[in-house]
């Protein structure tokens, strides 16, 4: 197996989503064609997760059309050692939402290790429809991919979770190399002079996925007296989001828990704003907070790296890991989560 082969696969996969996208309106699972087996994939993945709808998986599926192509591919792994000495590298996926442990998977394949992976009972459809085109494509694969319900004989691990989760792991797979994941959440931080296109496309950070990804954006860090009324009018084209079943569910409770504890709280019958000190707010609300200095945020933001994922700012460099408004859902493939470099990791084995 070498590094071109590799690449030739998941730029066959790139093409593959490519071609799907555009013959969704006609696809029927009906049909017999690889296009239709994926489809029953996705309505496997909407019918085991009411988080993963339509709409966010093809979301998804679009951002992975656009890297996986030979180019990109090229130009990211070109910068690290293929390995010459295989190890097998255990991956623990989440499933908060769709093909989230994509980038782990292919970074196993492709710096050259076995893969060994255990899905996330959430996101278990879309994967394994992965892995079968993969092996399907490249006979190689067959040997270098396995899944498996609990790891056994590995060299070295991947693993995601929750906080809680992470001190399982930490401990479970302390005799190897890993790298563990934790809870982490994405924040926004405003000036007053973004513009309207600028807070819309904030909607997208805060919105897409429902809100349950560590990319999205779960508090918003504002300029003493900023009009709060400027961010509802700028959610207005996400309020679709209440006539989902359990986003609804969530907002309902969160509001009910907020009156009755009679806290106060802002409310546009979709999304709660409510100011707060802390990062991870639940579904349906976004915290916000006022600041008066910006070098005192960036030194807060700076001490609460190890719970942030990325910043959403006007000007970029000014934050580190910060992003454009409307991008944090578009990492580029050397965006790592938590800033670990899962290449350089895998190539150090």
């Amino acid at each position: 197996m070498s590094i071109y082969s590799g690449i030739s696969s998941f730029n066959d996969l790139g093409q593959f989503f490519r071609t799907f996208l555009e013959k969704k309106s006609v696809l029927s699972e009906d049909f017999n064609s690889l296009e239709n087996k994926f489809l029953q994939s996705i309505q496997k993945a909407e019918s085991e997760n009411p988080w993963f709808t339509r709409e966010n998986i093809f979301l998804a599926l679009e951002q992975w059309a656009k890297v996986l192509t030979t180019t990109d591919l090229e130009n990211w792994t070109k910068q690290y050692k293929y390995t010459e000495n295989p190890k097998r590298v255990g991956v623990i996926m989440a499933g908060n939402i769709p093909l989230v442990g994509f980038h782990d998977l292919l970074s196993v394949l492709l710096s050259g290790h076995q893969l060994i992976v255990k899905t996330s009972s959430k996101d278990d459809a879309l994967i394994d429809f992965i892995l079968d085109f993969l092996m399907n494509s490249n006979e190689k694969f067959n040997s270098s991919i396995q899944k498996t319900e609990r790891l056994k004989d590995f060299d070295a691990v991947i693993a995601t979770g929750s906080n809680n989760t992470a001190r399982y792991f930490d401990y479970y797979f302390r005799k190897v190399p890993s790298i563990i994941r934790k809870n982490r959440t994405s924040v926004a931080v405003l000036t007053g002079e973004e513009s309207p296109e600028d807070l819309r496309n904030l909607g997208k950070d805060l919105f897409s996925y429902f809100g349950l990804g560590c990319r999205n954006v779960t508090k918003i860090y504002l300029p003493k007296n900023f009009n709060t009324d400027l961010l509802f009018e700028s959610f207005y084209d996400w309020k679709s989001v209440i006539h989902h079943t359990k986003y609804a569910n969530n907002y309902e409770y969160n509001r009910a828990v907020y009156l009755l504890s009679k806290e106060a709280f802002l409310d546009n019958n979709f999304v709660i704003l409510k100011e707060s000190k802390e990062l991870h707010s639940p579904v349906g609300v976004v915290y916000f907070e006022f600041y008066n200095n910006s070098n005192e945020l960036k030194n807060e933001l700076h001490n609460l790296q190890e719970e942030i994922q990325c910043v959403v700012a006007q000007t970029q460099n000014e934050f580190s890991d910060s992003v454009k408004f409307g991008q944090t859902q578009n990492p580029s493939l050397n965006d790592y989560a938590d800033g670990v470099d899962v290449m350089q990791f895998l190539e150090n084995l």
